[in-house]
């Protein structure tokens, strides 16, 4: 495994001092390149050589200072010399350099300045050698760490989204709408398309509009349903009498101008709403688009309704890049200047298809089919290197849109997707003409994408496409939690799940795996789907990734938790992973982890990808009623189910015992994880131990009492109307008798450690928070350490992203340190007590403040230093290189308890 950042940040940090007044070129430059491949604990000898001879022109020889083919050229230089010259000297070596080795990146050097250069990126980065450990992420490719930077997509999508989303609106407004509305939009998404790249001539929709209707807008209707039908009669059988005009429109065919709709009607602003879209260019406009109108047309109760949302370019070339990109890429620079192989390359990218059974507006069908293209673009221009190129352009591309394959269960979007194929096919014959000087456009179109209108989950995947024909299943299905399912979706997982035990717990998107999964057995079929991160946490990776593996599913790549950018109106924050698994094993398996959840992923190459996406083994984790190891039992806090009436703010305490003062007595502290975080003081009123003798003492009291009463009977729940019978208990009372541990049911992701603290007695604990009575310090220590928080933040479900501290998965699951001595339990209990020690030296300031890693004292950090060594030490390690590599062993661990069971 690689080492970690801070790992490799304090070998940087060490290497500049080593070397800051290093000079000559000649006497040290290999030593300095060896220590510098050992910050990113790399040997140099096995990967890059010294002085690497090449032919220059002139029939020169040249000696490249370090030279690791196919990654990196260094060219070191004497202390003040030019870095501009030497990268311009490493240059000139690449035409001795066989092209399959050509680096990726070149690196000069003179001792005290660094400059690298990305050649695929076109980036280059400079920076003094005492600045080395600022920058070493820029090396990850030299650690086993490889960043993956996504272009950020151009403004005018958003805008030609709102334009057509205030068309629509103003449409709808005047009673033109649903099935109607969706076709007229989709066609004047098409024609806005079409004359901005070339299937219509230059603003002839425009000038159309401009000159042929009313200002008013009064004629512009009649005048569209007059084009479309026009759009749909092939020249020849047009009227001979046509009016220019109309005339010079081509013939679109596809069946997209087929249908024949009412009449529509505009006033003058809508004529200018649809002038507006027409002033955009929309030839800078991905066909990705359309899916971001779909969402921004779309209410916001609708949006949540369907579980619909829109995933931006970037994030789907995460998923398909993995998927099938990638590897494609690497298969044609393999072949690249071998032409019988090229061509039965393409061959191979001809065959190849795609079902997307979410298809929603063809996002990922329309950027997978992009990508297809650009790569079928580079064999083909490594053909014409090799003179083994076709002189007729329409003969030269057989990548088409009907290797796509879509379900979708609305209409509107299943409309777009198909149109979105024919427009992104449109674009890439442009690039195909403007590359090979030939125009070339499939107009009219012959061929289509099959998209489906219906119920992915009812359908049989098969009458889509065969599973036999098919490569790869992609997409983003919907998401919606077990508990926001509605009654047809409920029935709908019902019959997919069946057989599944425990399939209620499973979120709406789990059936998706499994239907894939099903229709994948006995073939090579690849899948990847984006997933709300639940589906790899807590009580549903037993549910779904137990049945999975025992379908024999492997993970061959993951991204794990990010936060995707969304270009739609009204964006939704959502947390997601993309998980890609087949039947057969493929390798290398990799891991994109993720430092900064909206920053850019780190690939790791891995031997094996669990269900909950680490480096271990595929190991399940049950809801386990009692600890595996013999530790103190865990539960939940109190649950009153009072409508409120037994809690009181300090204000509202005071302000009861004016009235009330003989219930002073009764009132205790009251925490949950807010008040437990942040200080806060609130009150419970507990009456469980007062005699009925002084509850009729207390008239302000017997109010609270009656209104705790009336509100359970008035509850729906049936156990619940059960409970007025004695309204001065709680549902669930927990209440040890001595100290306890407490541990907040939900803490923020940014937190390092999970903030857990002592608690007296006296004070009540609600149901937010979960407690350990009878915990020693050593229980506390070892709660608290790196250790239980990194197996905590991979095996527990989260809110959003923030981590859900459970029972039965995180605390009763977790390894603990297998048979420690006294000693090391002392040297546990001795750490723990010095990060109390900390806390304490900052009485004003809450466990939030403490723990948010911007203000995280360094005495406290210290502390918390000391206690993970500690522990470490416990299970018998010194050293882990990566968190993943700790969870590791953790599972490991774990297997063993679990077999000695």
């Amino acid at each position: 495994m690689p080492l970690s950042w801070n790992e490799i940040k304090s070998r940087a940090l060490a290497f500049s001092k080593d070397w800051q007044d290093e000079a000559s070129e000649h006497a040290e430059a290999q030593s300095f390149w060896n220590d510098f491949f050992h910050i990113f604990g790399i040997s140099r000898r096995r990967v890059a050589s010294f002085e690497h001879s090449v032919k220059l022109l002139g029939q020169r020889r040249g000696h490249i200072d370090l030279f690791w083919k196919g990654v990196l050229l260094v060219e070191h230089k004497s202390l003040g010399k030019d870095l501009e010259k030497a990268f311009d000297q490493a240059l000139d070596y690449f035409t001795g350099i066989a092209e399959r080795d050509l680096p990726r990146y070149v690196l000069v050097s003179d001792f005290a300045r660094l400059r690298l250069h990305d050649l695929d990126e076109q980036q280059s980065y400079e920076f003094p050698l005492s600045e080395l450990h600022q920058n070493v992420q820029l090396f990850g490719f030299i650690a086993g760490y490889q960043t993956h930077k996504i272009q950020e997509q151009d403004p005018v999508n958003i805008e030609a989204a709102e334009r057509m989303g205030k068309l629509h609106d103003q449409m709808r407004e005047v009673g033109y709408s649903g099935h109607e509305l969706e076709v007229y939009l989709v066609r004047l998404l098409f024609c806005l398309f079409a004359e901005d790249t070339g299937i219509f001539q230059r603003q002839q929709l425009q000038e159309f509009i401009e000159e042929r209707t009313r200002e008013d807008g009064s004629d512009l209707a009649q005048q569209l349903s007059a084009l479309f039908q026009v759009l749909n009669t092939p020249t020849d059988k047009r009227f001979k009498n046509l009016d220019e005009q109309l005339a010079a429109f081509p013939y679109i065919n596809g069946q997209l101008f087929a249908e024949i709709l009412p009449i529509a009607s505009f006033d003058s602003a809508m004529r200018r709403s649809l002038l507006d879209c027409c002033a955009l260019d929309w030839g800078r406009i991905s066909p990705a688009i359309f899916g971001s109108l779909f969402q921004s047309i779309m209410d916001k109760t609708a949006r949540r309704n369907l579980g619909a949302h829109y995933t931006s370019e970037g994030n789907i070339l995460k998923l398909i890049k993995p998927l099938f990109l990638d590897e494609l890429w690497t298969e044609f620079e393999r072949y690249k200047n071998n032409p019988r192989k090229l061509q039965e390359f393409q061959l191979k990218l001809r065959q190849l298809t795609f079902l997307d059974p979410a298809c929603g507006c063809g996002n990922f069908l329309v950027i997978a089919y992009r990508e297809l293209r650009l790569l079928e673009l580079a064999v083909l221009r490594a053909l014409r290197a090799s003179d083994q190129l076709a002189l007729d352009v329409s003969s030269l591309i057989q990548v088409d849109v009907d290797q796509f394959f879509g379900i979708e269960i609305e209409e509107f979007p299943a409309q777009i997707a198909q149109v979105a194929l024919w427009l992104m096919d449109h674009q890439m014959n442009l690039l195909v003409s403007e590359e090979f000087g030939a125009y070339f456009a499939r107009i009219p179109l012959h061929t289509s994408g099959t998209i489906v209108h219906g119920n992915a989950l009812q359908l049989d995947w098969n009458d889509v496409i065969s599973a036999q024909k098919l490569s790869y299943i992609l997409g983003n299905p919907p998401f919606v939690g077990a508990k926001f399912m509605d009654a047809n979706q409920r029935a709908d997982v019902a019959l997919v799940f069946e057989g599944i035990k425990n399939a209620g717990l499973l979120d709406f998107v789990a059936a998706w795996y499994v239907k894939a999964l099903e229709m994948m057995q006995g073939t090579d079929i690849r899948c990847a789907f984006v997933s709300t991160n639940s589906i790899s946490q807590g009580e549903q990776v037993g549910v779904l990734w137990g049945w999975m593996l025992e379908q024999n599913a492997k993970i061959f790549f993951a991204h794990r938790t990010f936060a995707w950018s969304n270009e739609a109106r009204g964006k939704a924050a959502v947390h997601c992973v993309i998980i890609g698994f087949a039947l057969h094993d493929i390798s290398p398996k990799t891991i994109f982890e993720y430092e900064d959840i909206k920053g850019e992923p780190l690939a790791i190459e891995v031997k094996n990808i669990n269900p909950y996406l680490v480096d271990a083994a595929n190991t399940i984790l049950t809801n386990r009623r009692r600890p595996l190891c013999d530790i103190p039992e865990i539960g939940i806090g109190n649950k009153p189910i009072d409508g409120g009436n037994y809690l009181f703010t300090a204000e509202e305490k005071d302000e009861f015992l004016l009235k009330e003062p003989a219930a002073a007595p009764y009132f205790r502290r009251w925490l949950g994880a807010h008040e437990f975080l942040n200080g806060y003081h609130r009150y419970c009123l507990w009456l469980g131990d007062a005699s009925p003798a002084d509850l009729k003492k207390m008239p302000e009291v017997l109010k609270r009492i009656d209104a705790v009463r009336q509100v359970r009977l008035d509850s729906k729940s049936a156990p619940t109307q059960k409970l007025a019978a004695t309204p001065t208990r709680f549902h669930v009372e927990n209440m040890p008798e001595g100290t306890y541990l407490i541990i907040p049911e939900v803490s923020s992701e940014r937190r390092p450690y999970i903030p857990i603290g002592f608690e007296e007695p006296t004070t009540l604990s609600s149901n937010l928070v979960k407690i350990v009575p009878n915990a020693s310090l050593f229980h506390f220590g070892v709660i608290h350490s790196h250790m239980h928080n990194a197996w905590m933040r991979v095996v527990a479900g989260r809110l959003e992203s923030r981590y859900r501290y459970s029972v039965g998965i995180v605390y009763n699951n977790f390894p603990w340190p297998e048979n420690p001595t006294d000693k090391q339990k002392q040297a546990i209990e001795t750490a723990a007590q010095e990060v109390l020690d900390a806390r304490a030296q900052f009485p004003d300031s809450s466990l939030a403040d403490l723990y948010d890693p911007l203000t995280m004292p360094p005495a406290l950090l210290k502390a918390h230093q000391k206690l993970d060594r500690a522990v470490d030490s416990a299970y018998g390690k010194t050293r882990f290189n990566t968190e993943a590599e700790r969870v590791a062993f953790l599972f490991g661990l774990y297997q063993k308890y679990i077999e000695n069971l």
